[in-house]
């Protein structure tokens, strides 16, 4: 394609189901994992009425049913509605030819995900080589009630690793001591993360003593190359607040994201409802690679972040102009809501990450 990348976002097709499912209530803003000064007090917000925050997290998949199967029976997720899907507005909000999709939206305490396997044209597999730094890569957090019996069920089903075993951040690293976490991947090789709060971290809601063992999806990380760059586009343009950061480095964080040397600058950013999204810029290794400029959203790399805004031009104005591209062919409309929305548009922020912003 020409004057965008091709690397369109299955994050159109997540909006494909939203009329499967109601809104996610209006919540205060969580405690974050974090907390600390630096760029959560240097520079403004930005205006809040830009987004309410994240409203599902979606990722491509090749097989929709071995993906349903393995969220549902491993991780604890519920099944909720299903969709298949053709026609000129799927077109244009992808980016793709021809294209025919089927999607299933999943559920786990309050959070969503969206799984969508594309019948034509299928993409590529992930790189079997890809890395935690690489900025391509993307997860959600997972949050456990007890890490070592999640653990032991991860392990049962004999998960995919990503990192050498559970590991618990050490008082060196002051806003994430106590977190232990492990990352591990799906069947098509996208990377999970499970997490534990320690008492003193984390939403309250993360340690009521009746969830089950997976409880909900605190936040999805992506690697940035720039915290400020990134913030222009995430802050300033939708309108997400910076609520904690971390310096994080030493043994235990190399071996978390298996990446020798391992040292980060962690931002934790939220909207006013829904999962946070989470900055990893690594200040070392710097070796991570770009996001592929021939990227499409049937591969199997992609990941989409569904945001709501009240008025798709105005936010797509105000993203293009912070470092912004576009993606869809044109903001794709659907008056009738057949879809899940009215009008919706596809764009990458300036590190290729997908975002669909849907106007309900």
């Amino acid at each position: 394609m020409t004057g965008r990348t091709r690397g369109a976002s299955g994050a159109g097709l997540a909006a494909l189901a939203v009329l499967l499912w109601a809104a996610l209530p209006a919540a205060a803003p969580a405690q974050a994992p974090w907390t600390g000064a630096g760029i959560a007090a240097a520079a403004p917000e930005a205006p809040a009425a830009a987004s309410r925050g994240v409203l599902r997290v979606g990722l491509t998949v090749d097989d929709l049913e071995r993906s349903v199967a393995f969220y549902r029976d491993v991780l604890g997720f519920t099944v909720g509605g299903r969709i298949e899907a053709a026609g000129p507005e799927v077109e244009a909000l992808t980016g793709l030819f021809g294209v025919r999709l089927r999607t299933a939206e999943l559920r786990l305490g309050d959070e969503r995900l969206e799984l969508t396997e594309f019948l034509v044209p299928k993409g590529r597999p992930a790189p079997v080589d890809q890395r935690s730094n690489d900025r391509w890569f993307q997860h959600v957090a997972i949050i456990v009630r007890d890490m070592d019996s999640a653990y032991a069920v991860l392990r049962a089903r004999g998960v995919r690793y990503a990192s050498t075993a559970p590991q618990t951040l050490p008082p060196s690293i002051p806003q994430a001591a106590g977190i232990r976490a492990f990352y591990f991947r799906d069947p098509d090789g996208h990377p999970l993360e499970i997490l534990q709060f320690p008492p003193d971290k984390g939403d309250q809601k993360w340690h009521r003593p009746d969830m089950p063992l997976f409880m909900g999806i605190d936040h999805t990380a992506i690697v940035v190359a720039a915290t400020a760059t990134s913030l222009r586009f995430w802050r300033e343009g939708l309108g997400f607040a910076v609520r904690g950061e971390s310096w994080n480095q030493g043994d235990e964080q190399a071996h978390l994201h298996t990446v020798r040397g391992a040292r980060l600058h962690i931002s934790g950013l939220r909207g006013t409802e829904g999962p946070g999204v989470e900055f990893l810029e690594y200040l070392a290794p710097r070796d991570g690679r770009a996001y592929p400029d021939d990227a499409r959203p049937d591969d199997l790399l992609h990941w989409q972040t569904v945001v709501p805004v009240a008025d798709v031009d105005s936010a797509l104005a105000r993203l293009l102009a912070r470092g912004g591209r576009l993606l869809s062919d044109r903001v794709a409309a659907d008056p009738a809501r057949a879809l899940g929305w009215r009008r919706a548009v596809l764009v990458r922020d300036p590190d290729g990450h997908a975002v669909e912003l849907v106007e309900p």
